[in-house]
């Protein structure tokens, strides 16, 4: 009697999935070591804002326990990405004013378990309305319900709205004297729309070396949803310039952040026109209207932009400068040599539909040198005349 083949080969996949339990717990603890070592100095800050609040309530106003004014600076000086002094000024705020908001409900209508729903309902809408985070929004309702529900403090119930003062006071002076490093996010969210700009490329490449327009289709769809990371490190530099202007210990990075701003918006240019060749070469494969031998020179071609992307990227956000400046060059001189390459001829495509297609690349070069540096009529130049 035959074994059925589900049984044979369940012992054989319990095993894998046994032998990759080492690999998974391996890649969390990397994945857990980055995130401490990138919320090594956030935690700093935050611990001693808390507890530098805490000693001035105590020591300089006298207040027994004053707890509340290290869980508001804790709060303000979160592990948001987007940590400037407006930002920590309006937490600080709502933080501040959910406190009030439970000493009044206790001074006027007492402590009990409806004043503790009341107050906690209106706190979680001033939460809502300051910020759209989760988390900060049941942080001060926990604030507000815990003014409600604990005893009054020695020194009467405003004692701990008073406290949420020095916290949100301390926090905004943390934030303006010791901000997080401005550079940081906009690199992380530049590598993540690369990543995806290249993926697109290498993916039409593909398509067009194995004739798949469904590939290419695809291609188009991981385009356009690289639209978000767009929106994601425009978000993030706001930040940035914000922290680069109030913020001295980081003016002198004014520069870099605005050539880093200039430069994204180059690479979002180029993105969507990858996008608008992406969604031709669907066209020109299903028709096909390219010669194996212009498949494979513009396959060659896309690939090749896709690794000068990579350049782009460390000649914008690289730390060191000397380094972006290698970066760039090298960037710069792959960029040229593609655009030498960008005619119809030179790619040997004969048909009138493969020749829009070429076309429809050169656009995507000229913002990518931009990026660099480029004059847009500079750039415009090094492609061959048609």
């Amino acid at each position: 009697m035959n074994t059925p083949q589900a049984d044979v080969t369940a012992p054989g996949e319990a095993r894998t999935r046994v032998a990759e339990v080492p690999k998974i717990a391996r890649e969390r603890a990397r994945a857990g070591w980055s995130r401490t070592r990138a919320s090594a100095l956030p935690a700093l800050i935050m611990t001693v804002g808390a507890v530098l609040a805490y000693l001035i309530a105590h020591y300089a106003l006298g207040h027994v326990g004053p707890i509340f004014a290290a869980t508001s600076a804790l709060i303000a000086l979160g592990f948001g990405r987007d940590l400037t002094v407006r930002k920590v000024l309006e937490v600080s705020v709502g933080c501040t004013l959910g406190i009030v908001l439970g000493d009044l409900m206790v001074t006027f209508f007492g402590g009990g378990i409806w004043q503790a729903g009341v107050v906690l309902m209106a706190s979680l809408l001033l939460a809502r309305f300051l910020d759209r985070g989760v988390i900060f929004a049941t942080q001060l309702g926990i604030q507000a319900l815990f003014v409600v529900l604990l005893p009054a403090p020695i020194g009467g119930p405003f004692t701990r709205s008073l406290d949420a003062v020095v916290g949100g006071l301390v926090s905004l002076l943390m934030a303006a004297l010791l901000p997080r490093d401005p550079r940081v996010q906009p690199r992380q969210d530049l590598e993540r729309l690369v990543e995806a700009f290249s993926e697109m490329l290498r993916e039409c490449a593909e398509a067009l070396t194995e004739s798949d327009s469904t590939r290419a289709w695809h291609a188009l769809v991981r385009g356009r949803g690289s639209q978000s990371l767009v929106d994601t490190i425009r978000a993030t530099l706001k930040t940035s310039s914000e922290v680069v202007t109030i913020a001295p210990a980081y003016r002198r990075f004014r520069g870099e952040i605005e050539d880093f701003a200039r430069g994204v918006e180059y690479l979002d240019l180029a993105l969507r026109n990858g996008r608008v060749v992406a969604r031709r070469l669907t066209s020109t494969i299903n028709n096909a209207a390219l010669s194996e031998h212009a498949a494979e020179s513009i396959a060659e071609l896309l690939s090749d932009i896709a690794e000068s992307l990579d350049f782009v990227a460390a000649g914008l956000s690289t730390r060191d400068r000397e380094e972006r400046r290698v970066s760039l060059r090298s960037a710069r001189l792959m960029l040229e040599e593609i655009a030498s390459r960008a005619h119809p001829k030179k790619l040997h495509v004969e048909r009138l539909e493969g020749e829009a297609l070429v076309i429809l690349l050169r656009p995507m070069i000229v913002d990518l040198l931009e990026a660099t540096g480029y004059d847009h009529d500079d750039a415009v130049a090094l492609l061959p005349d048609l």
